[in-house]
């Protein structure tokens, strides 16, 4: 689905999801049982949270491995693994003290070893991951017993308690080898919810409940979530009810699924997602080192025709890389309205011109051409790429489109750098800091800045807005690095859609929630009666 590539927890919506007709078959117990069947158009790639940088592999880890602190449902930070800690006075160090009782699936009990372990792993300069920046923002860490752990920062870092949501990895199975050959990334063991059962790559990924979970045993037996590449294809196999849980194309939420069929079985959820979606521009490419190319594909392209026939309604104009309503969302960006002459003059200033009266713009000899890649099974942001194909043929650029399988796009092509311009998503975390997407230092193979974006006043406002605690201070930082982005159009940020989320209404105790409806799934349960499935353990 989204793109995940950074630690992409869900972000704050001002108002609480709309369900659709949840609950309709009135309440009845809570019971143990049954399997959850989601579909997803991803296979993950490595089920190591550190070492992974999808969606798909996130989804499944999020539900292996725990963090110390986590996001409630109202985002506030409370604990996971820690079950309180302490923050000095000058905000410089945290405390924190473990649960005890909780044990890795093997069995083996987890401690602060653990958490060291993680954090030296992460910084390891041979760890191949994006998320070492905020740990490399500590200057000690040390345990103080085997359920105490203190870390110790150089000057304030707001995101440093929130950080410590990343998943925590067994130092038993890991000390003393190269995490890169682990077979932990096929078959992870972790603290969390539920456990590794099976994976056929390209199929699915079957997980079975953790009994001796710490917060008590999920009452879903199992989670099983099924690669279908095609949206089409996983919306027949819902429609068949072989799928208890899917995301639904604006199509298939507005029409496709308006019918008795779904009404009698299925609830539907709605609301602003903690997302958006961008065309983003290699900047290492010729073609697009010039600011003025980017603001004139910004100005080519009909953001609101997107919107209306692509979405179907269902989302709003992205103007940055902030969800709307939230507090570090800047409302007075410069905005890049559909203005195909102003295009035109932007192009003409920056050398772009039809020399041969070919329809193409053309430039020391070489014609306006460039590919866009985008993902397979997204008919959403292969619709978008359409359009965009289109109205640049207006104003002289030609693009073509090219559709990879997920697990290819992301390793082959977006790791490596070979694009011209993708159309992708990310998620947006409840804190503002985006260090590891946006700051010149995160361009290496594996980070996230992997459109080479550079700007020393947009480093210094991530790096200030990283280093206080006073919101106030922050959104000054975050305001003037959303200028500095909408200036710059390193993406066109094209739209924040809504989640248009479908789940079989055997499955009783969702509460939607300003987070989102994922926040208790270890609290979801079918009713005796209305039970399906038997997992196998």
């Amino acid at each position: 689905m989204m793109m995940l590539l950074a630690v992409t927890m869900i972000a704050a919506c001002e108002r609480s999801p709309q369900a659709g007709n949840a609950g309709s078959k009135g309440d009845k117990p809570p019971a143990y049982g049954d399997i959850l069947v989601r579909g997803d158009i991803g296979d993950a790639s490595n089920l190591i949270p550190l070492l992974a940088s999808d969606s798909a592999s996130h989804a499944v880890g999020g539900m292996v491995f725990n963090g110390l602190v986590k996001y409630d449902k109202d985002m506030n930070i409370v604990g996971d693994l820690a079950e309180s800690w302490e923050v000095s006075p000058d905000g410089l160090s945290i405390t924190f003290h473990l649960r005890k009782g909780v044990r890795w699936h093997d069995g083996r009990p987890f401690t602060a070893a653990d958490v060291l372990f993680t954090y030296q792993v992460t910084v390891d300069p041979k760890t191949p991951t994006a998320y070492a920046g905020d740990f490399q923002k500590v200057k000690k860490a040390r345990i103080l017993d085997d359920y105490t752990f203190r870390v110790t920062y150089d000057k304030p870092f707001a995101p440093a308690l929130i950080s410590w949501a990343a998943a925590m990895m067994p130092a038993h199975l890991l000390a003393g080898k190269d995490i890169t050959q682990s077979p932990l990334s096929r078959h992870p063991i972790g603290t969390g919810p539920y456990r590794f059962k099976e994976w056929v790559p390209g199929q699915k990924i079957v997980l079975v409940s953790n009994e001796d979970y710490f917060e008590g045993r999920p009452y879903l037996d199992g989670r099983i979530t099924r690669i279908i590449p095609d949206t089409a294809t996983m919306f027949l196999e819902l429609r068949a009810q072989n799928l208890g849980m899917m995301g639904l194309t604006p199509l298939q939420y507005t029409r496709q699924t308006e019918n008795n069929l779904f009404r009698e079985n299925f609830n539907k959820y709605r609301y602003l997602a903690f997302a958006y979606t961008y065309l983003g521009y290699n900047l290492k490419n010729p073609l697009f080192t010039d600011r003025r190319v980017r603001q004139a594909i910004s100005h080519a392209i009909n953001k609101d025709e997107i919107i209306s026939g692509v979405l179907l309604g269902l989302g709003k104009p992205a103007t940055g890389p902030y969800k709307p309503g939230t507090w570090a969302y800047n409302d007075k960006v410069k905005i890049y309205s559909y203005d195909p002459a102003k295009a035109r003059e932007l192009l003409k200033q920056a050398g772009w011109a039809d020399a041969n009266g070919d329809g193409l713009l053309d430039k020391d000899g070489r014609s306006f051409a460039f590919e866009i890649l985008t993902n397979q099974g997204n008919e959403t942001r292969q619709k978008c790429a359409e359009i965009i194909q289109r109205q640049l043929a207006e104003v002289g650029i030609a693009a073509k489109i090219r559709v990879l399988e997920w697990s290819a796009f992301v390793t082959h092509f977006i790791n490596k750098r070979r694009f011209d311009a993708v159309i992708l998503g990310w998620t947006i975390p409840p804190d503002p800091d985006a260090y590891d997407v946006w700051h010149s230092s995160k361009t290496a193979p594996e980070e996230l800045n992997f459109v080479s974006y550079s700007n020393p006043e947009a480093d210094e406002m991530l790096e200030k807005g990283r280093s206080t605690f006073h919101q106030d201070e922050r959104k000054k930082y975050y305001d003037r690095f959303q200028e500095i982005l909408a200036e710059d159009q390193p993406y066109t940020f094209l739209y924040v859609p809504d989640d248009l989320i479908i789940i079989s209404n055997r499955v009783r105790g969702i509460e939607p929630a300003p987070i989102g409806i994922g926040h208790n799934f270890i609290r979801w349960y079918v009713p005796k009666d209305e039970q399906k499935y038997t997992m196998t353990r």
